[in-house]
């Protein structure tokens, strides 16, 4: 009889990068090693995004009371399964009422799957009322009630720890077969003399391009054959950069878009929050033979070995000094291209991590 697994998960089905990346992709692979499972998401595909945007207040009511509902019908039901795998928080508000009732009172073992440092916020001004409606606290609360605690850094793995002995350090891997991987794609025709130097994220990291925006400028102006390419949900705000391109993000045409950036950037303040980040941006640019520059936080001093596969840079000279070397010398781009590529075959992978994730349902 197949061992079953109940995933509860915050968004729906290939939507969210974090749920694609971290643990969807790897379904398939469950279901052929003999496990079976369900998903539940607490938004579903016409709410999601509304959820996350001004306005509608009645829609979003509607959302958290339908969301709620959902949880209560699937908690009946999970004495049927031998491992709920909780991606972040069963629900977005409140206390953890779900994960306590699932751990203590349905002697469920819980797979606790994190991926940034949840437990605090990124927001400067938060007002009280939304801390206290997050009650961030519960991330401690659930990993104590868990029976393995999945981490995307090891960052996160030690905050873990202090609550849980069965800390698995799980990172967030890239499909090298099926997606990103440019044998299945055909070659972008452009103009053979542009560079481009791109960034790639959702609405909530755009912030952080601010960290070198100034850099951004100088080397635009000092490089015509330069293009500055973001790939987001939203348009940035760079009024000191003399000219981008924007890409809407889509899923259908996510890894052509990647495919036209020559040179790949992911800046990070270096606070307790970045530290969390599990360095997917870094790990798109590389399984797709480009040379990543970062800040060196969080994961990115493990995945990026300095002068080798990329380059990790803290001041603004260093992150123009890194640029301008990767725009002057394309020996230097397709060498470190192809080392970031054999980076994340060998050490980010599905299938270098199939293992480790399966152990997980152990």
């Amino acid at each position: 009889m197949s061992r079953r697994i109940l995933f509860l998960v915050p968004y729906p089905l290939h939507e969210s990068p974090s749920q694609r990346f971290r643990f969807e992709q790897y379904f398939d692979i469950l279901n052929d090693h003999g496990y079976a499972y369900t998903t539940q998401s607490f938004l579903d595909s016409s709410n999601w995004k509304v959820f996350f945007k001004s306005g509608r207040p009645l829609t979003k009511v509607k959302t958290i009371v339908a969301g709620f509902a959902k949880r209560m019908i699937v908690l009946v039901k999970s004495p049927m399964y031998d491992f709920v795998f909780i991606h972040r928080e069963v629900t977005p508000l409140g206390p953890p009422v779900f994960e306590w009732l699932l751990a203590k009172v349905f002697r469920r073992k819980i797979i606790y799957d994190f991926d940034d440092a949840i437990w605090l916020t990124d927001r400067l001004h938060e007002p009280w009322i939304l801390g206290l409606a997050k009650w961030r606290s519960k991330v401690a609360s659930i990993s104590r009630w868990a029976h393995k605690v999945s981490c995307g850094n090891e960052y996160l793995c030690n905050y873990a720890a202090l609550y849980n002995k069965n800390v698995v350090y799980n990172p967030t891997t890239i499909d090298t077969v099926n997606l990103h991987n440019p044998a299945l794609y055909k070659t972008i025709n452009r103009a053979p003399d542009t560079i481009r130097i791109g960034w790639t994220g959702s609405h909530s990291t755009l912030k952080y391009l601010k960290e070198i925006e100034v850099v951004l400028q100088r080397i635009l102006l000092d490089y015509p054959e330069a293009e500055f390419v973001v790939i987001a949900d939203q348009a940035p705000s760079l009024k000191a950069v003399p000219s981008f391109k924007f890409v809407t993000w889509n899923s259908e045409t996510e890894i052509q878009d990647l495919m036209q950036i020559d040179i790949g950037i992911m800046p990070l303040p270096d606070d307790q929050w970045a530290k969390g980040k599990c360095g997917f941006k870094a790990l798109q640019y590389m399984s797709l033979g480009n040379p990543a520059v970062a800040s060196p936080v969080g994961v990115n001093s493990r995945i990026i070995n300095q002068g080798v596969n990329g380059f990790l840079c803290s001041t603004p000279d260093e992150w123009e000094n890194a640029i301008r070397r990767l725009i002057e010398d394309p020996e230097l781009r397709k060498t470190m291209g192809e080392n970031g590529r054999r980076t994340i075959l060998e050490n980010y992978s599905v299938l270098s991590n199939t293992g480790n994730f399966l152990s997980l349902f152990e």
